[in-house]
């Protein structure tokens, strides 16, 4: 058994090369060292994002075939449209991030949309385009729950 402890990294953490962030004591909220932080973190996902986007466009074109057994056309054809509807899903959450991005540049990041607390670091690396602390998430959730009834 290994004794010396271990961090173990995040998925976009790892992805980004960047490691969990320390709060030192004192520190003020959302400084400098924190914007960068998740500034790198955002740009490294949304760079991964458009290069799925770009592979998947490629393997299209590279894929396109016509079968002449209607079943291996429409096993084509259910992968292709299942490969845009998640590239779609990433396009949408491309926007978010930049969207994200938008509000660290206006020094708006960091803070709930509905209370205006803070969301906290931890919860950000998490879920880096969270713009409501996670009571107000709950709370909007259950209230999402009770109108599908």
């Amino acid at each position: 058994m290994p004794t010396e402890k271990t961090t173990k990294t995040l998925g976009l953490l790892a992805l980004a090369g960047l490691t969990p962030y320390i709060e030192k004591d004192g520190e003020e909220y959302m400084n400098d060292k924190q914007m960068t932080h998740f500034r790198l973190l955002l740009k490294a996902w949304r760079d991964q994002l458009r290069e799925e986007v770009d592979r998947t466009v490629h393997h299209m074109q590279d894929e396109a075939a016509n079968f002449p057994d209607p079943v291996d056309r429409a096993a084509q054809e259910e992968e292709f449209s299942l490969e845009l509807r998640t590239r779609d899903r990433e396009r949408k959450l491309i926007k978010k991030i930049e969207k994200t991005l938008k509000r660290i540049e206006d020094d708006d990041f960091g803070f709930c949309d509905a209370c205006g607390i803070e969301i906290g670091v931890r919860r950000l690396e998490a879920r880096p385009t969270a713009d409501l602390c996670i009571d107000c998430k709950t709370m909007a959730e259950i209230k999402e729950k009770q109108l599908q009834g």
